[in-house]
């Protein structure tokens, strides 16, 4: 998952209305409602929904870290046959989330 930006926030705001736009210089350029009573959004309605955004990002940034230092998939089946190799994954798994607690 990326950083949150306008265009997030304004699918966020609007979606499944069938509404389509494009953002020059980070404002709203063209806005072809395809679903009548689909109201553009305000600038306000936009950084309040960018600044909803970008705290949940911020808030799982744990979990992004953590996902980066688990074991791969292929190291997880091979720990399915192997005793050994499931104790080793279970140690490392336990020391990441030791490493980035949720905070």
């Amino acid at each position: 998952m990326s950083r949150p930006n306008k265009n997030d926030a304004i699918r966020s705001l609007v979606s499944g209305s069938g509404v389509a736009w494009s953002l020059s210089d980070g404002a709203i350029k063209n806005w072809d409602i395809n679903n009548e009573g689909t109201p553009r959004p305000t600038d306000e309605e936009i950084n309040t929904e960018l600044t909803r955004l970008q705290s949940d990002y911020d808030a799982k940034d744990y979990a992004r870290k953590r996902e980066a230092e688990y074991p791969s998939i292929e190291e997880l089946v091979v720990a399915l046959y192997d005793t050994d190799d499931k104790a080793a994954i279970e140690a490392k798994r336990a020391e990441v989330k030791a490493k980035y607690p949720k905070s």
